[in-house]
């Protein structure tokens, strides 16, 4: 039942993410302003983490199911994206290399303030 009830949060979250994507004139998806709000409840107290815990663990360790079928959506299209090598490669390199970047920088930041632990 707990597990439920930890979904049921998270899902919270997504539905409020969901209303603001429909009220707010931004070109923002409903999953990020989600994230955004579940974000500020941990951080400010309002929801405790053991509270998404268990269900969040479980999410975590079924995302790389949810890469299957673009993976073989991209194996099917093989003939058409063989010609297109070069500039894919050109594109998914540097912009790796730059999300593993800001993403450390990010870590880093956080990390800094929370020299207790």
């Amino acid at each position: 039942m707990e597990y439920i009830l930890q979904f049921a949060r998270i899902l919270g979250f997504c539905l409020a993410g969901e209303a603001l994507h429909f009220l707010l004139p931004l070109p923002v998806p409903a999953s990020i302003y989600g994230l955004l709000l579940m974000f500020i409840a941990l951080q400010t107290g309002w929801l405790k983490p053991e509270r998404v815990k268990a269900a969040s663990a479980f999410l975590i360790a079924v995302f790389p199911i949810m890469f299957v079928p673009g993976t073989v959506g991209v194996m099917e299209l093989w003939d058409v994206l063989a010609g297109l090598w070069a500039p894919i490669l050109l594109a998914v390199f540097p912009v790796t290399a730059l999300v593993f970047a800001v993403a450390g920088h990010v870590t880093q930041f956080l990390l800094r303030g929370r020299k207790d632990d």
